[in-house]
């Protein structure tokens, strides 16, 4: 499996891995899937500061892929990240995410993000699992704050520490400062 930073090329692929947590499960509290143009929108959008990795077999499309984003817009949460993984249908249990996540922490962390978060649809005990072996601890709930398929549900967050914190932290790097893959 090789892993390497997303670009626009991919957006298709992502939109088709993407579509099923959007339209057939409660993971994502998007109603509608993104197509290839806006997935290819929101690659480029943050792509100096915000690393898209995809995982691919060969040369194959890319059967997962992780990313991070803006944890917040206010500018005292730009050393904090939100983040999240998503792999293809019929590719689970086969350590893809745990291969994106193994790659993109280390990148936020050598950017200079302080902390990375994941907010998880609940239940969903594969990526709470998943999350925690990663490093990152429940710290709270949005107790029925979306409603999705004729139901309230909760979101679930997980913090990870990136870095060590400080009173006067560097801002975050580009990407391409530290990934040259």
């Amino acid at each position: 499996m090789k892993v390497r930073r997303a670009t626009a090329n991919d957006a298709a692929a992502i939109a088709s891995i993407y579509a099923p947590y959007v339209t057939a499960s409660i993971v994502s509290f998007e109603t509608e899937a993104p197509d290839e143009a806006e997935v290819a929108r929101r690659i480029e959008d943050g792509a100096d500061l915000y690393p898209w990795l995809v995982a691919c077999a060969g040369d194959e499309p890319p059967l997962g892929y992780a990313y991070a984003c803006a944890f917040r817009r206010r500018p005292a949460y730009r050393f904090t990240v939100e983040t999240t993984v998503y792999v293809a249908d019929g590719a689970h249990r086969r350590g893809i995410g745990t291969l994106l996540y193994r790659l993109l922490l280390p990148v936020l962390e050598a950017q200079g993000f302080a902390q990375a978060i994941a907010a998880i649809t609940l239940p969903n005990e594969a990526s709470a699992m998943l999350h925690e072996r990663l490093g990152f601890s429940q710290i709270g709930t949005y107790e029925k704050v979306g409603f999705k398929f004729r139901e309230w549900r909760s979101v679930g967050l997980w913090q990870r520490p990136l870095a060590p914190l400080s009173t006067r932290p560097e801002e975050p790097k580009p990407v391409s400062m530290i990934w040259k893959a």
